[in-house]
C-alpha cells in the first residue's frame, strides 16, 4: 500500500477502497461528534448509527444545518441504555466501531470492559495509541500510552509496542523505529523504567517483539532529532528517526502530546487498543477535526480498508 504520511490522507485512502465502515455512537448528542460523523458520511466511507435521545439528536442536527436523514438514529430513554445498546451492536458485529458521544468516560468504559458484554478479550491489555502530525517533524509520530495505563509494567509496555507497531503497519510503515523514552540514555537504578527498556530491547533482538526496531532508553532528542546522536556521541538504532515513542508512564505521555497540540499545532488521531473492535474515546471538548481523524483511523484499523 501507499504510505500514509499525513492524517488528512486517511480519508482519501478510505474512499479509494470503496468500503463502508459502520460506527455505533453512544449518546450522540454532541455537536462536534455530529459534525465529524456528517463529514465522514459525506466522504462516503462511514455509516453512522446514533444511539441516544432521538428528539435531541434531530434538533441538534437542525441547529447545525446537518441532514439527520443521512444517519440511522435509535431512540433510548437514557444514556446508560444508549451506551449499552451501542456496545452490544459492536459486540454482535452489527457495527465495526464504537464511539463515545456525550457520555462520561467512566460510564462508557464500564460498558467496554464488561466481562460478558464488553469488547476487551480475556487477559488482553487495554492501552491507547495516538498518531500525531507535527509540523516540525518529518513524519507521523505514534505515541503510547497517553490515556489508559498509569504506570505500565513490562508486559503492558510490550503490548503498547505491539499495538503501536500494528497501527504503524496500517499506515504503510513496514519496520517502524520504536524509541523507549526516558530522561536519559543510560540504564540505572535512579530511573527504574530504564531496566524495562533494556529488557524490551533484548526481547526485540531475540524476536519476541517482531517487525520493528527498538532502542532505549533514549531522550526525545536522540529519538527525534538526527543531529542529536552526533552531538551527544551516543550510537543508537533510531538515529533521530523514530516512528513510535513509548513513554514510561501516563503523566509524561499525556503531557507530551498535549504540549505538542497546544504549542506546536499538532493534529491527533487516537484509539483505545486491545479491544476486539476499534473504540473511539475523546474528550467532549475535542474539535470536530480531531474526532474526524479518529473516525478515519478507526475505519483503517477496523479492516474495512
Amino acid at each position: 500500500m501507499t504510505k500514509i504520511t499525513k492524517l488528512s490522507q486517511l480519508s482519501e485512502h478510505l474512499k479509494k477502497t470503496g468500503k463502508l465502515a459502520k460506527v455505533a455512537v453512544a449518546v450522540a448528542e454532541d455537536a462536534n461528534t455530529i459534525h465529524s460523523l456528517s463529514q465522514a458520511a459525506e466522504e462516503g466511507w462511514l455509516h453512522a448509527i446514533l444511539h441516544g435521545n432521538k428528539d435531541k439528536i434531530i434538533a441538534l442536527c437542525e441547529a447545525e444545518s446537518i441532514d439527520h436523514t443521512r444517519f440511522e438514529i435509535i431512540d433510548h430513554a437514557d444514556e446508560t441504555e444508549a451506551t449499552l445498546a451501542a456496545t452490544a451492536m459492536v459486540k454482535q458485529d452489527a457495527a465495526d466501531i464504537l464511539m463515545k458521544g456525550l457520555v462520561g468516560t467512566d460510564k462508557f468504559l464500564r460498558s467496554v470492559l464488561d466481562k460478558e458484554k464488553g469488547l476487551l478479550p480475556p487477559k488482553a491489555v487495554m492501552s491507547y495509541t495516538c498518531a500525531l502530525e507535527i509540523p516540525a517533524y518529518n513524519k507521523l509520530l505514534f505515541v503510547s500510552d497517553t490515556a489508559v495505563l498509569t504506570y505500565p509494567d513490562l508486559n503492558q509496555k510490550k503490548a503498547m509496542i505491539q499495538y503501536s507497531v500494528a497501527m504503524a503497519h496500517k499506515f504503510g510503515i513496514e519496520k517502524p523505529k520504536v524509541a523507549l523514552i526516558s530522561a536519559t540514555e543510560k540504564v540505572g537504578a535512579a530511573l527504574p523504567n530504564t531496566f524495562d527498556d533494556a529488557q524490551l530491547c533484548k526481547m526485540n533482538e531475540r524476536g519476541q517483539i517482531k517487525d520493528c526496531i527498538i532502542d532505549g532508553p533514549l531522550d526525545v532528542f536522540l529519538a527525534c532529532d538526527p543531529k542529536a546522536s552526533e552531538i551527544k556521541q551516543t550510537p543508537n538504532l533510531i538515529q533521530g528517526e523514530a516512528d513510535i515513542l513509548i513513554f514510561p508512564n501516563l503523566e509524561s505521555a499525556n503531557s507530551f502530546y498535549k504540549g505538542l497540540m497546544l504549542f506546536a499545532r499538532a493534529e491527533l488521531a487516537g484509539l483505545i487498543q486491545g479491544t476486539s473492535k476499534p473504540v473511539v474515546v475523546m474528550s467532549r471538548s475535542e474539535s470536530a477535526d480531531s474526532k474526524f481523524y479518529c473516525l478515519a483511523l478507526a475505519a483503517l484499523m477496523a479492516g474495512t480498508s
